[in-house]
């Protein structure tokens, strides 16, 4: 009775390979710019801006899928456009000469890795459309597989979520010791890009071969297809009387050049002290983040049902920026951190810097079935917490796990090593509240959003983790490293590894209490019928 559709599990499959394509870039991404081109503050705020831009795109991808291509076309394109992009990294560095840093970290002018800058950036580009086009439609045909009122929809996007882990658990593990190099010796960066690659065609393949088969209703109707073939689509629609197409007609161009000069004037605003490109993208996605929710929370083609819901997305949302600024560390500044600060050593062998990124996968991997568990069998007893809740518990977590690793930095100089097992214990506690908050607002996005704005919505969530991943690229470029003056943030000098990871804390703590005291209301507007 509880067994789920075959679908779930081809798009289980269809993501880990894609997430296994995605993490093994960005185990060895920031390593990589690292030792070819830039400092660690400069190499942090890159990848802040390319995982920003990677989550901003799924509004471009969610749009064309719900107004003309539908989800699998949307995916197939998405997947190719990523094998590109992976390819280009690749390119990149088999063209990179060597690195720019002399021993001792001077800058040898002489050498021009101009090639190998541009492939990068240009691989880069393509990734970020690519992943638009894919990260949004295929998390929307999860709970498309199910009928609205089933409530097996939390576990299937936790055990979706299990897919996504798989993956990002073997990528640093087989990208991470094939591709990880050092600023003497880059040559083994491209083959950790390649793996990726082949990763990427692989996920394409099995999606096209068999999306026809396994991905239908309950009632036998194909999901995913474009608006115009989509049985499902127009069911739901008209099961929602959405019969407002005058009145949207005559309101559509007003809001939109309304919120599109909304968005420039935000631009204009964010954009006022900036320094450098990263500061114009930050600008970019701050503008659009805003200016969009805006943008669909005003059309008058909505009940007002419907717009409490989008209401708890939206401040969910807002709320997941403060989770996700604080989580991403794991690819920038913790990276660095457990590079050059953390002992890796156990007895005479080596743990490889990249293989932490593989903790917090195999735990979901763990776990993931426990916590699907948890939630139906108190969901048989009426007492499983709302999204809400599951989600402050999730920024509970998030804080105490970096509580605990400031109490491990405590008085802690530069180039003094801690144990490795702090920065695990950090990354368990983290997956705890990952496996809180991300699966359980996937589900929640799918089962607010009104059927016609569906993907556009997964793109809104999505989004609010482009605005927290360039806050999080800000942040780690806080990050001490002993050879620079104390950096400030809000006026708080971050001068020790310990006001560094403090900040963490009282952030998603503070986040926390407050989303705890908004459950009772949140609750309420879902509930609405």
């Amino acid at each position: 009775m509880n067994k789920h559709p075959k679908g779930l599990y081809l798009l289980f499959v269809t993501e880990m390979a894609e997430r296994f394509s995605y993490y093994g870039m960005r185990a060895l991404f920031t390593l990589y710019l690292v030792a070819a081109f830039f400092s660690g503050e400069m190499a942090s705020q890159i990848y802040g801006s390319y995982t920003g831009l990677v989550y901003l795109t799924p509004l471009l991808g969610g749009y064309i899928a719900d107004r003309f291509w539908g989800n699998r076309k949307s995916i197939i394109v998405g997947g190719l456009l990523m094998a590109v992009g992976q390819f280009l990294m690749f390119a990149s560095a088999c063209f990179v000469k060597q690195s720019i840093f002399e021993k001792g970290g001077a800058v040898d002018s002489s050498i021009d890795n101009s090639m190998s800058l541009m492939l990068m950036f240009c691989g880069l580009a393509v990734l970020i459309f690519g992943n638009g086009f894919f990260k949004p439609n295929i998390s929307t045909m999860v709970g498309d597989l199910y009928k609205s009122s089933d409530t097996r929809k939390d576990s299937a996007f936790t055990i979706f979520y299990m897919g996504i882990n798989v993956g990002a658990f073997i990528a640093p593990l087989i990208c991470g010791t094939l591709g990880e190099g050092s600023w003497n010796n880059l040559a083994p960066f491209k083959w950790g890009f390649l793996c990726a690659a082949i990763a990427m065609i692989i996920s394409v393949l099995v999606f096209i071969m068999l999306k026809d088969k396994y991905l239908v209703t309950p009632d036998g109707k194909g999901i995913g297809l474009p608006p115009a073939q989509s049985e499902l689509r127009h069911l739901k629609d008209a099961a929602e009387h959405h019969d407002n197409s005058i009145e949207k007609v005559k309101n559509s161009p007003i809001r939109l050049w309304g919120c599109i000069f909304l968005a420039v004037a935000l631009f204009v605003l964010f954009a006022s002290n900036t320094q450098s490109i990263n500061d114009y993208i930050s600008a970019a996605i701050y503008s659009v983040s805003i200016a969009l929710p805006v943008f669909i929370i005003t059309d008058k083609g909505l009940t007002t049902t419907e717009k409490k819901h989008i209401a708890v997305i939206y401040i969910i949302a807002l709320f997941v920026i403060f989770f996700w600024s604080a989580f991403e560390q794991a690819g920038s500044s913790l990276t660095l951190f457990a590079d050059k600060q953390v002992d890796r050593n156990i007895g005479s062998f080596e743990f490889k810097t990249t293989w932490f990124q593989s903790i917090n996968p195999i735990v979901v991997v763990v776990f993931a079935p426990v916590m699907a568990t948890l939630w139906s069998f108190l969901g048989r007893k009426g007492k499983e917490p709302a999204s809400p809740v599951k989600q402050a518990i999730g920024l509970a977590l998030l804080a105490l796990g970096y509580f605990v690793i400031a109490f491990a930095t405590k008085d802690a100089q530069p180039g003094v090593k801690i144990s490795m097992f702090w920065l695990v214990a950090l990354y368990f506690i983290h997956t705890i509240g990952e496996l809180s908050l991300s699966p359980i607002g996937l589900s929640m996005v799918n089962q607010l959003s009104p059927a016609r704005l569906a993907s556009l919505l997964m793109g809104v969530w999505f989004m609010s983790n482009a605005a927290s991943n360039i806050l999080s690229g800000k942040l780690a470029a806080l990050l001490p490293d002993g050879n620079s003056d104390p950096q400030s943030f809000l006026g708080i000098e971050i001068a020790t590894l310990e006001d560094f990871f403090m900040l963490f804390a009282v952030m998603a703590g503070a986040a926390s209490i407050a989303l705890f005291a908004l459950c009772p209301l949140l609750k309420k507007m879902m509930k609405e019928k």
